[in-house]
């Protein structure tokens, strides 16, 4: 039995909860997204690469770490939990393999937690009306690409306060349906400036000269920005779009208000 404990062992029995709660706490303070990619049967975009990379870099520049995943078994509440938000970069059609997947993300949500939806994300879960009131509508169609103009409808956003009133663009421009009446519209296409034929059949005169294509809102306890741009590759590339994008992950975050 020892009588006496050296100065040595009587130090390494001091420091080590400082230690371990220094650890803990650069843990627990870790941001980290879940950049997700999955696209169900159907059309799969090219720019899927370039936009995960785009986002990964913005994330890492901002000392975010990232994880990037096609795969519907991360979601699970367990795995969830590392996250401060997730990014649909370009997903499309059915996401998800499972309802308890389903339910993960949904919980994440009501959990307070961030969303970040990339072009055809709007495209995602169609027959789930919650996923579409969380995004803040579904898609419907695009008239073919082509430039247009974008009216900035709210200066006040990260994602747009470094743009003018007007941004000229070439996309293909979105239009949704089941538009959910809580969204706060950021940026909006100047229809006038659009060739579309199909136009009377839809949008028609909805929001007179304008469709909504970008905002954010709070549902379900959580924090949902969205934006229909980035079809092209070239877009991730684009300074005043990385801008936009990293303004509204900076928002689902919670880092700005």
């Amino acid at each position: 039995m020892f009588t006496h404990k050296s100065p040595l062992l009587i130090q390494m029995i001091l420091v080590l909860p400082f230690i371990l709660a220094q650890f803990l706490t650069i843990h627990a303070s870790e941001k980290r997204v879940l950049i997700y990619t999955k696209n169900g049967e159907g059309y799969v975009h090219d720019n899927i690469a370039a936009s995960v990379a785009a986002l990964a870099k913005i994330c890492n520049d901002n000392k975010i770490q990232t994880d990037v995943s096609d795969r519907p078994s991360v979601f699970t509440a367990e795995n969830l939990k590392q996250y401060q938000a997730i990014i649909f970069s370009n997903t499309n059609n059915e996401v998800f393999d499972t309802d308890a997947q389903r339910n993960a993300f949904k919980k994440f949500i009501q959990s307070g937690k961030g969303f970040v939806g990339i072009h055809s994300a709007c495209a995602s879960e169609r027959k789930w009306p919650w996923f579409w009131a969380m995004v803040g509508g579904l898609f419907v169609r695009h008239p073919k690409f082509q430039p247009f103009t974008i009216k900035v409808i709210d200066h006040q956003h990260p994602a747009t306060e470094f743009l003018g009133d007007t941004w000229a663009w070439e996309d293909e421009c979105y239009y949704l349906n089941h538009l959910n009446p809580d969204i706060h519209v950021l940026l909006a296409a100047d229809l006038t400036t659009l060739d579309d034929p199909q136009r009377a059949e839809y949008p028609g005169e909805t929001f007179g000269n304008y469709f909504p294509l970008a905002w954010y809102h709070h549902f379900d306890g959580g924090r949902e920005f969205f934006t229909a741009l980035g079809h092209q590759i070239e877009h991730y590339n684009d300074p005043n779009f990385l801008k936009h994008l990293w303004g509204g992950i900076r928002w689902a975050m919670g880092e700005t208000h």
